[in-house]
C-alpha cells in the first residue's frame, strides 16, 4: 500500500465560499488562477482517473493554499475552516477506498478559534493532524501566540504538516517590486521550510514539547543538504564566537532537526531523496507527492515520486516504511 500524506484539494463548497470571501489582491488572483487551471483540485473524476492507475494508492487530504489568514478576516476564516473541514470529512467517509484521512485547515488569524477547531476536527471528525504554513501572516512559527497549538498537538500526539509559504509579491532583491522567474516558490519555499525548522528548534519548542510531530513538505527544504553547515552553529556557540540561541536546549541543533519528519515531494529526484535519507533515515520519511500541481493534472507527480522512491538505494523494509508504515504510525491510522 502507498499512503500519500500530502495531497491538495479544494472541495467545491469550500472553493465557492472562499472565492466569495477573498479580498481582492495579488494572492486572490493567484488563488483563483491556479484553482481553475488544475481541475484535480476540485474534480474528483479527474483525481480518481489518476489514482486508478495505482490500485494500492490512498491519499491524506489537505486543503490547498493560500492559507485563510492571508486572504480573509478572522470571522470569515473561522467560517471557511469549518466548511473545508466538514467537506473533507464527508469525502473521507464517502470514499474510504480513496481517502484514508484528512488534516485540519485552521483560521490561524484567530488562535482561540483554531484551538477549538483542532478539538472539533480530531474528536468529532476523526482528523489525523493539522496543517500550518511556515509563517502565519509573516509571523514566525516560534511566536508565543502559536505555542498553545503545539501544546495541544503534543497532547493529541498527532502531526502538524508544515506547508511552505512565501508570496510572489515579496521581491528577491531590494528595489524590485516582486519576485521574478518563480524564484519565490522554487527557491523561496524550501528556504521558508528550513527557516521555520530552525526557529522551532532554536526557540525551544521541541525542547518543551519533545513528542511534538512535525512533517515538512518537500523533504525538509534545504536542511538535509546543508546539515553539516548548520551543525557548525553548535560549535560557534561552544567557542563563544558571538552566535547565541536559547540556552535551555539540552541537545544539539542537529539532534532537534532530526526529530522532524520529511515527505518525499521532491518531484521525482532520487538523489534528493537519498540526501534526505542520509539526514534523517527511513524512519523519518513519508511518501507524499504534492498532487496535483503539474502539467498532467497531478499524474506526473504521482508517477515520478513513486519511481524515485523505488530507485532509492535502500532495503525493501525501509521502502515499505516510507510508503506506508511511517504514515500508519505517525497518523495513528486504523487501517
Amino acid at each position: 500500500m502507498m499512503l500519500d500524506v500530502f495531497t491538495h484539494i479544494l472541495p467545491p463548497k469550500y472553493l465557492e465560499a472562499r472565492d466569495k470571501k477573498m479580498a481582492a489582491g495579488w494572492m486572490a488572483s493567484k488563488a483563483a488562477g491556479y484553482s481553475q487551471a488544475v481541475p484535480t483540485l476540485f474534480d474528483l473524476d479527474t483525481r480518481f482517473r489518476i489514482m486508478d492507475k495505482y490500485p494500492d494508492l490512498l491519499q491524506v487530504l489537505t486543503i490547498a493554499t493560500p492559507p485563510l489568514e492571508a486572504i480573509v478576516k478572522p470571522e470569515d476564516a473561522v467560517e471557511l475552516a469549518k466548511i473545508a473541514n466538514d467537506e473533507m470529512a464527508e469525502l473521507v467517509m464517502k470514499y474510504p477506498d480513496r481517502f484514508v484521512a484528512a488534516v485540519a485547515w485552521l483560521p490561524l488569524n484567530d488562535i482561540d478559534a483554531s484551538l477549538k477547531e483542532i478539538d472539533r476536527t480530531i474528536n468529532d471528525l476523526r482528523f489525523r493532524g493539522i496543517q500550518m504554513c511556515t509563517d502565519i501572516n509573516d509571523k514566525p512559527l516560534d511566536s508565543p501566540e502559536f505555542w498553545p497549538i503545539y501544546e495541544k498537538m503534543a497532547y493529541y500526539d498527532l502531526p502538524i504538516l508544515l506547508h511552505p509559504r512565501r508570496e510572489g509579491k515579496v521581491p528577491d532583491y531590494e528595489g524590485e517590486e516582486s519576485s521574478k522567474y518563480l524564484i519565490w516558490t522554487r527557491l523561496g519555499w524550501p528556504h521558508a521550510t528550513s527557516m521555520a525548522m530552525m526557529r522551532l528548534v532554536c526557540s525551544g519548542v521541541l525542547e518543551k514539547y519533545p513528542n511534538l510531530k512535525l512533517i515538512t513538505h518537500h523533504a525538509g527544504g534545504t536542511v538535509p543538504y546543508l546539515i553539516t553547515r548548520i551543525s557548525c552553529l553548535d560549535n560557534f556557540n561552544e567557542m563563544r564566537m558571538g552566535f547565541r540561541y536559547e540556552q535551555h536546549l539540552s541537545k544539539t541543533i542537529v539532534d532537534y532537526l532530526r526529530m522532524f519528519y520529511n515527505d518525499t515531494a521532491v518531484y521525482g529526484n532520487t538523489p534528493s531523496l537519498m540526501c534526505a535519507y542520509a539526514f534523517c533515515g527511513a524512519d523519518h520519511m513519508l511518501f507524499a507527492t504534492d498532487m496535483p500541481f503539474d502539467s498532467q493534472a497531478g499524474y506526473r507527480l504521482v508517477r515520478e515520486t513513486i519511481r524515485s522512491i523505488k530507485e532509492m538505494d535502500i532495503t525493501e523494509a525501509e521502502r515499505k516504511k516510507i510508503f506506508e508504515d511511517n504514515a500508519r504510525k505517525l497518523l495513528r491510522l486504523p487501517i
